[in-house]
């Protein structure tokens, strides 16, 4: 009688009331049309930016949407096209040419769907946050230099030292040019606006920057008829094309095999780490659900691999993306799907929309948000506080500019282990007995005075080797010394060889030692 009374009240409880249900529906469809109004430029810029056609952005973006957005991981994190990559795939594009990148991507997504499996994307949180945010700024500072040409219309020379270093000649060439003088008034007023519109803080909660600065940018150029260059489009299926054998195959050629290689784990990490370090963020913007890492990183590798396929452009979580979708109210995953659906209606119905707008005010959107991938505001206090940290990220983003984005970001892992390493073994010696007058006490076996008692304490490491021995050979070699290893957490095979050849060295003639129970052997 009390399971049926349970099961009574079970079946008599009231469903979630129909004004509610809409409350979220109307939240989640609201939020999708204001994601869907920053994600425009945004993957039309970065596609541009990459080298790529701008239509491949908005496949990104769609699968994203409709794909990505279906899965499980986050509920509100919005997935597209990144500026951490514009770099990355530039130089893969210029490489290997543009039919490889669908099979870089794809490989890359496998990957990570390899990754999600064997449970490694919690793992993604222990990478040092000196080395992500050095990252970052690498890839800012290339990408502001790379879109300062495309600000004025010109082409970048090349990679990130030869864009830095041809932007005296560019600033002349600009002076004697009146279309580049065109085109930066344009990408100079977009990032003007960009600045300033989030001041007002009532318009800038109905219609995002990106969207008024570009919109306010092409009505000008059109009004004005300026001569600009403008983003050239075609229908998505022209652009839309398969990986075949022949692109996994120059892939695999003689010399291309090590980059290839480089570029494929580049595109892997780099578009998990920013994708589960974008999860973090949002899920401190919101109350709901919080982030599964692992199936998330298998979101991300299953939305890679479809856009491999498509021979688009590599996904991420994006952060500009997403903070827009839950500062617009979003309650669950259904604002991030519709976004793709309106990505897909508007490239499908309205190509032609793209032909207007202009190169310039592209440029001056990934220029602003190239700026702020740089930690000008976090360099101070963590120069002040953590310099090693400091150190780390700018290493990381010089090393980023000098080379390329994974030569840069491994030079800074392997920075921040070594000084992780450096940090974490120290060792410590007490000495006894040293300062000890002659004739005092017990008479030693081989002298007046007791033998001098030396006590190691903390991590033996090879780091701390040199400092180590000098503070040992430094012992007067009349007297017997007692070194106790027992005080120490760790000794490497280092320390406990060279350790044993000091004491052989001392027990020699002239000269005596002995150790006291080391708690490592080597």
């Amino acid at each position: 009688m009390r399971r049926f009374r349970i099961a009574r009240q079970h079946l008599s409880r009231p469903s979630i009331p129909s004004r509610e249900t809409l409350s979220v529906w109307r939240a989640d469809f609201t939020s999708s049309l204001v994601v869907f109004l920053v994600a425009v430029p945004l993957c039309v810029g970065v596609a541009v930016a990459s080298g790529v056609p701008a239509e491949l952005g908005l496949v990104t973006g769609i699968v994203g949407g409709l794909f990505t957005g279906l899965l499980p991981g986050s509920s509100l994190q919005v997935s597209g096209p990144a500026a951490g990559l514009t770099v990355l795939v530039y130089e893969a594009v210029q490489e290997y040419g543009l039919g490889t990148l669908g099979a870089l991507v794809l490989i890359a997504g496998a990957l990570q769907l390899a990754m999600g499996a064997l449970r490694l994307g919690r793992w993604f949180r222990a990478i040092s946050v000196a080395v992500v945010q050095g990252m970052l700024a690498g890839i800012g500072l290339v990408l502001i230099a790379g879109q300062l040409y495309a600000l004025v219309d010109a082409r970048p020379p090349g990679n990130g030292p030869a864009n830095l270093g041809g932007l005296p000649d560019l600033a002349m060439d600009t002076l004697g040019s009146d279309t580049a003088l065109a085109a930066l008034a344009v990408g100079a007023g977009t990032i003007a606006l960009l600045v300033l519109w989030p001041k007002w803080q009532r318009a800038a909660r109905v219609l995002p920057a990106p969207l008024v600065a570009v919109a306010l940018a092409t009505v000008v150029v059109f009004v004005l008829d300026m001569p600009v260059a403008r983003v050239e489009v075609a229908g998505l299926l022209e652009v839309i094309q398969p990986p075949g054998g022949a692109d996994f195959a120059r892939l695999t050629e003689a010399g291309a095999v090590a980059g290839a290689l480089g570029t494929v784990l580049a595109f892997t990490l780099i578009a998990s780490a920013e994708s589960l370090f974008s999860a973090a963020a949002v899920d401190r913007l919101h109350d709901g659900p919080k982030t599964d890492y692992d199936k998330e990183l298998m979101a991300q590798g299953a939305g890679n691999t479809v856009c491999g396929l498509l021979g688009a452009l590599p996904m991420t979580a994006v952060i500009v993306r997403s903070a827009a979708n839950v500062h617009a109210g979003a309650r669950t995953k259904a604002s991030r799907v519709l976004h793709g659906v309106w990505l897909l209606i508007f490239a499908a119905a309205f190509p032609a929309a793209l032909g207007v707008v202009p190169l310039a005010a592209l440029a001056g959107v990934l220029v602003h948000a190239g700026v702020k991938l740089l930690p000008v505001k976090q360099w101070r206090p963590l120069w002040r506080e953590h310099r090693g940290e400091a150190v780390v990220l700018a290493a990381t983003a010089v090393a980023i500019v000098a080379t390329n984005m994974f030569e840069g970001v491994l030079l800074g892992l392997l920075m921040a282990v070594a000084k992780s390493a450096w940090e974490t073994s120290h060792v410590h010696l007490e000495i006894v007995g040293l300062d000890e007058p002659a004739g005092h006490g017990e008479p030693a076996v081989l002298g007046p005075r007791r033998p001098i008692r030396v006590r190691a304490l903390g991590n033996a490491t090879f780091l701390r080797l040199p400092k180590l021995l000098d503070q040992l050979e430094a012992l007067p070699k009349d007297r017997e010394v007692q070194l106790d290893l027992t005080g120490l957490r760790h000794l490497d095979h280092a320390c406990a060889a060279a350790l044993g050849a000091w004491e052989e060295q001392r027990r020699g003639p002239g000269g005596t030692a002995r150790q006291e129970a080391p708690s490592v052997t080597p």
